[in-house]
């Protein structure tokens, strides 16, 4: 005899999707006005540390003190030290060195492609691989990443980003 209630199949995401998605879940703690980026660290699929992008601890939020970049116009992709706050990728290697946890050798997934700045970050604390969601305007940062041998992949399927 059959049940009546049938059982669906539990679909359960693929590791890359599952902690893209989780990315996509921290970038909701971002407080940045201009763009909500999460990040997490991943190694032998385990998470070492997550990060979004937003102000130091301790100094007040963009939201509170305004956006100098709005201010000052600056194109997307350009004169990054122009902003109070510290990027997604930059936290997560940050939250690492703080607890204590290597990365090397490590996998990235964050919403979009890193700049060129956090690309060297990126080379230097020894991450093999970075996946992403999104694009990014910044070719120098694709060209060292491409350079020191770290693979970028853009992913294919990824979840709509509902960021507020």
């Amino acid at each position: 005899m059959q049940s009546k209630n049938k059982t669906k199949k539990n679909v359960r995401p693929d590791w890359d999707n599952y902690f893209i998605e989780i990315a996509i879940l921290v970038s909701k703690r971002s407080t940045c006005m201009r763009r909500k980026v999460g990040a997490v660290l991943v190694k032998d699929k385990r998470i070492l540390a997550t990060g979004y992008n937003g102000a130091p601890s301790g100094i007040q939020h963009c939201e509170i003190t305004g956006c100098l970049r709005e201010k000052l116009r600056v194109p997307s992709g350009e004169r990054h030290e122009l902003c109070r706050g510290l990027h997604a990728e930059q936290n997560a290697i940050i939250q690492s060195a703080y607890h204590g946890v290597s990365i090397k050798g490590s996998t990235l997934y964050i919403t979009c492609h890193p700049c060129s700045v956090c690309a060297k970050m990126i080379i230097n604390a020894g991450i093999k691989e970075v996946i992403i969601s999104e694009g990014y305007p910044d070719v120098l940062a694709e060209e060292m990443l491409k350079e020191a041998g770290v693979s970028v992949r853009l992913m294919e399927k990824v979840p709509k980003r509902k960021v507020p």
